[in-house]
């Protein structure tokens, strides 16, 4: 089988064009009744509407058809790594996001505080959203616990997210969530699905038991669900392998996270707003040939069933699009690393919308972006592995295949 990351590096030319990708996190929807509009149908977008008159419309597969997927294989897939091969953890994403330095034995666990009642059943995955700050003092709580013969970290992400690593020898990582996506049920038990992952299935148990101790009187985080629980298999980097000086402008550190595993650049920002996050692209223009954009609130209002809000971030987007426009991009795509309806409050397994404005483009007929336009655009039915090849050869950036 051939390698399709080495033959892309390659056929990979360097020629000086410009691509930015723009993920708006959960971007495909679904219409609240028969026959309604989408979220991004619904929004009032006039710059991507403008953009459909020189650009390719298409609806792409993030995993493959009937995969729900997570946000990891979203931007794995969305950076041309088959996410069927190439499957990274969330932990790990998590700790590169916030900057910590994994090690390559060390197993890391993207952990959610969460609401438990009496009964030990969940009433609320996220613990009301609670603030970063009180997030961090529940961490620096749970940082008391020590378990002979590993060392632990615990550091605050963002919100009700926490990472949390164990570093030991002998540690392997075949370990499922605890989390059951639910509520109104207990956590799962934390078990091994192979011998080699019995110890840190062993450490885990101990290190859960005496976070709920600890977290009980502290509602209404009073416990937390262990997810991601990974460690860094090693991938080839991107700049090598597809010859560009590449950066990502995130605000979520997961995303930071997943532009580190595969060797971006990560700019460092106060940005909250796309407009914000575009005027940062904005100001490191001629330093890096591809950019990585991601909008998360897209997403979190899907998980919250908040259609409106939905539709409103995407229009946010919409009206700070000038800045990247005047920037006059060779190659923009916009699209998002799923689908995560509001009517469902959870990542789907729809297709996902994608935009691909480029000169070089065969341009379909000009209306609005959204999935019913999207469903008979040029681009047609794509899988998100090959958007940033697709990206590439847009922008003359891939040489001829064979004689």
């Amino acid at each position: 089988m051939v390698n399709k990351l080495k033959l892309i590096n390659e056929m990979a030319v360097n020629n000086g064009t410009k691509i930015v990708l723009l993920v708006m996190d959960g971007l495909g929807g679904l219409p609240l009744e028969p026959g309604g509009l989408t979220e991004l149908e619904t929004a009032r977008t006039p710059n991507m509407d403008a953009l459909t008159a020189r650009a390719a419309l298409g609806l792409s597969d993030v995993v493959a058809p009937a995969f729900s997927p997570g946000s990891g294989p979203g931007h794995m897939a969305l950076f041309g790594y088959d996410p069927l091969e190439t499957l990274i953890g969330r932990g790990v994403l998590e700790a590169l996001g916030i900057g910590f330095h994994l090690q390559p034995e060390d197993v890391a666990i993207r952990a959610n505080f969460c609401t438990l009642d009496g009964d030990g059943n969940i009433t609320d995955r996220r613990a009301g959203r609670i603030p970063t700050e009180e997030c961090a003092k529940r961490v620096e709580i749970l940082r008391q616990i020590q378990i002979p013969g590993v060392q632990v970290y615990v550091e605050p992400v963002k919100e009700y997210r926490f990472v949390l690593v164990l570093r030991g020898p002998g540690l392997e990582a075949n370990i499922p969530d605890n989390d059951p996506q639910l509520t109104g049920v207990p956590p799962l038990a934390i078990q091994a699905e192979d011998a080699g992952s019995e110890k840190t299935a062993a450490i885990l148990r101990q290190w859960w038991a005496e976070a709920n101790k600890l977290l009980a009187a502290h509602p209404p985080a009073n416990s937390c669900l262990l997810r991601g629980i990974s460690k860094d298999p090693g991938v080839p980097r991107f700049p090598e392998v597809y010859k560009m000086r590449s950066a990502a402008v995130a605000v979520y550190p997961m995303y930071k996270g997943v532009a580190r595993l595969v060797g971006m650049d990560v700019i460092e920002h106060s940005a909250e707003t796309p407009a914000e996050e575009f005027e940062v692209v904005r100001q490191h223009w001629d330093e890096y040939d591809f950019f990585f954009v991601h909008i998360k609130k897209t997403d979190s209002y899907g998980e919250d069933g908040k259609f409106a809000e939905r539709a409103h971030v995407i229009e946010t987007v919409d009206e700070a699009l000038p800045t990247l426009l005047g920037l006059k991009p060779d190659v923009l795509i916009i699209t998002g690393d799923h689908s995560t309806p509001a009517k469902m409050k959870r990542h789907s397994w729809h297709t996902v919308p994608v935009l691909l404005a480029s000169e070089n483009a065969r341009f379909g007929k000009p209306g609005k972006f959204g999935e019913s336009a999207c469903l008979t655009g040029t681009l047609g039915h794509i899988r998100h592995v090959d958007l940033l090849p697709l990206a590439l050869a847009h922008a003359e950036r891939l040489g001829k295949y064979g004689a």
